[in-house]
Formats: structure tokens, C-alpha cells, sequence
């Protein structure tokens, strides 16, 4: 009797049953130093994202083969680190193209359902005062809640028409707003915005924005660069540093704001796809959106978990465009004299 072919499963018909695939792939087989090379991340860290995950990744299904909660992280995990394309990562592991595809999006969703949970702002005091020492212990700079920048991820065009995505080098990108704490962790990363907004456009219609100017904390600031306005809760550096203490202030928010480029150096590094070097994220500027995203729950969990942030090698192939802004100061009085006092106070 002829078998249907709609119950056939993709993977079998493309590599027949005696291909090993992942479905037959044990963790406990391989070695830890296996896993990191092929796949990032030792044995433990992988466990915890399928227990993590492992309830979104099972989801009822009428394939006879369906592919299990660990399979779908470890190829997941494949594509974000190698930076390979789906074919190729799809043909080393031993699943079809088409299933490579559904797992990266299976497993890129269910860690952008959980984004709030580890990418946020401490709320309790003690926590909030320690991430002000730890910040203060690197340049001297108080009341630091973060710091802030923007960072351009490559991806395909979205089409002819649409130029919004077109940043000022000419290459089609997301403009990446985010914010780390002294350890390079992050505390808020909006990674939908298209690549022709300026950083402080961006800035100024993002959601971090309404956080801090109606709900976060008044007795401290983030801390950005100068393609950003000073505000009473964002402290910029001096243009033209004139007295020792501007100076003073000028090298501690240098030497404090830092961090986060050397964050966005360490995500790129870990996360290959995100890195330029093997081509554009070839996804909609919404999932392209998603997996930066998910890249950067990783992040943080690999921190919750002893990874060394800053253990990675600087990799960046996609440097990001040169803002063409106009360096000025704030018309925002109550922001002028919050920095003259911060100038005053401690860099007097």
C-alpha cells in the first residue's frame, strides 16, 4: 500500500533513517569542550535553557517525529554563535533547512517571551545602590544607574522602496538602543528601531525614555555620549572641557561609558550572526528584531551563570555609522545645572 507522502518527515526523506541527527544526539556522549565549540555553551548552561524553555518548545504536533526541546535549543544555539547560514548549519547537524529554520524561531520566540525577565532595571534599594558603587569603583563617577548607546546590526533589505532601514554608511541595519550595568549586563535593549534614526532620535521616542522621565529613579542618571541631549536623567559629556574638573568629569564619564562598547563588542563576539562577518541577519526587520533580542537574553543568562563577559576577543566586522550630529548643549536648563552640580560636588 503507497505510503502518503505528506507523513513523511523532511528530515528523513532529505537524509534517510541511518543519518545521525540531533533527535539522536545525547548531551552526555560529547565532551564540554565539544559543546562550547559548536555550539557556545558547556553542558550545564544548555540543560538549563531546556528546562527554561522546554514547556514553549512542546508543543502538540501531528508529526510523527517531532523534534524534541533540546534538539531545537542546540540548533538554535548553532546558528546564533556560528553565524553560519541555516543550509550550512542545518547540513552539519543533521536536520533539514526547513526544520533548522523552525527551531531558530521556536527558540528565539520563547526567549523574547521571556526578555522581562532578565533584561530590566533593579528595583529594590540595596540592589540599586550596589549598582551605583559598582560603577563608582570603576572612574569615579556617581550616581550611575547605566550607560547608554546604540549599536547597528546588518540585515537584508527589506525591500526596494523602503529606505528606512538605510543607515549613513548606505547599509540596511537596526539601530540597537541598550543599556548595561558595570559588568556589561543589560538592563534595557530596544532592538527594533530601523537604521536611518539618528541615536538621539531614537533616544527620544523610545520606551526607556517614558521610564526614566515618569517611573525610574530621581537620585541618579544614565550615562551617554555626545549623540545624545543632556537630560536631568542622561548626563552627557563637556564639549570643550575648559577647568581641571570638566577635564576631571570628561575622563571619568569616558572611562565609566566605555563599558558599553566593550559590551557590544562581547555580544557580537559570542553571537556570530549579529557580527557582520557572515553576511546580514537574512530575516524581516521583525525577526531580525527578535533574534537580536534573543541574543541578548542569552547574554544575560550566560552571566547569571559565571560566563565571563569580557573573555571574548573583539570580532566586529560591521562597525557602527558615524553619527552626524551637531555637538551642542541642552536647552534644558534643570539638566545643565544637575551636571554643574555633579561637576561642583565631586570633580571640583
Amino acid at each position: 500500500m503507497a505510503v502518503p507522502i505528506a507523513v513523511l518527515d523532511c528530515d528523513l526523506l532529505l537524509y534517510g533513517r541511518g543519518h545521525r541527527t540531533l533527535d539522536r544526539f545525547k548531551l552526555e556522549d560529547v565532551t564540554d569542550e565539544y559543546l562550547v565549540s559548536t555550539y557556545g555553551f558547556h553542558r550545564q548552561f544548555i540543560y538549563y535553557l531546556v528546562d527554561l524553555l522546554g514547556a514553549s518548545l512542546s508543543r502538540p504536533t501531528q508529526r510523527s517525529r517531532a523534534i524534541s526541546p533540546e534538539t531545537q535549543i542546540l540548533a538554535a544555539l548553532g546558528f546564533y554563535t556560528s553565524g553560519s547560514f541555516q543550509t550550512r548549519m542545518g547540513d552539519a547537524i543533521g536536520i533539514s533547512q526547513a526544520s533548522m529554520s523552525r527551531c531558530v524561531a521556536n527558540v528565539t520566540e520563547a526567549l523574547v517571551e521571556r526578555a522581562s525577565q532578565f533584561i530590566h532595571f533593579p528595583e529594590d534599594e540595596a540592589t540599586v545602590q550596589s549598582l551605583k558603587d559598582d560603577f563608582y569603583g570603576l572612574a569615579g563617577m556617581p550616581g550611575v544607574l547605566g550607560v547608554v548607546d546604540c549599536t547597528h546590526v546588518a540585515i537584508k533589505a527589506p525591500n526596494a522602496e523602503d529606505l528606512s532601514y538605510v543607515n549613513r554608511k548606505g547599509l540596511h541595519s537596526l539601530n540597537c538602543l541598550m543599556v548595561c550595568d558595570a559588568r556589561g549586563a543589560l538592563l534595557s535593549a530596544e532592538t527594533h528601531w530601523p537604521g536611518s534614526l539618528p541615536d538621539c532620535t531614537v533616544l527620544q521616542q523610545a520606551a526607556l525614555t517614558s521610564q526614566f522621565e515618569t517611573e525610574l529613579h530621581k537620585d541618579g542618571w544614565l550615562l551617554g555620549d555626545s549623540s545624545f541631549f543632556l537630560q536631568t536623567w542622561l548626563m552627557t559629556p563637556l564639549h570643550i572641557p575648559e577647568t581641571p574638573a570638566e577635564y576631571r568629569y570628561n575622563m571619568a564619564h569616558s572611562a565609566t561609558h566605555n563599558v558599553i562598547e566593550r559590551t557590544f563588542r562581547t555580544i557580537r563576539s559570542r553571537f556570530r550572526c549579529l557580527d557582520g562577518s557572515k553576511g546580514t541577519l537574512q530575516y524581516s526587520p521583525e525577526k531580525s528584531s527578535h533574534i537580536i533580542l534573543a541574543c541578548c537574553v542569552l547574554h544575560n543568562i550566560s552571566l547569571e551563570h559565571g560566563l565571563d563577559v569580557w573573555s571574548s576577543p573583539a570580532t566586529g566586522h560591521m562597525e557602527q555609522p558615524e553619527e552626524e550630529y551637531e555637538q551642542m548643549e541642552s536647552m534644558d536648563s534643570e539638566a545643565c545645572r544637575v551636571r554643574q552640580e555633579l561637576l561642583l560636588t565631586h570633580f571640583s
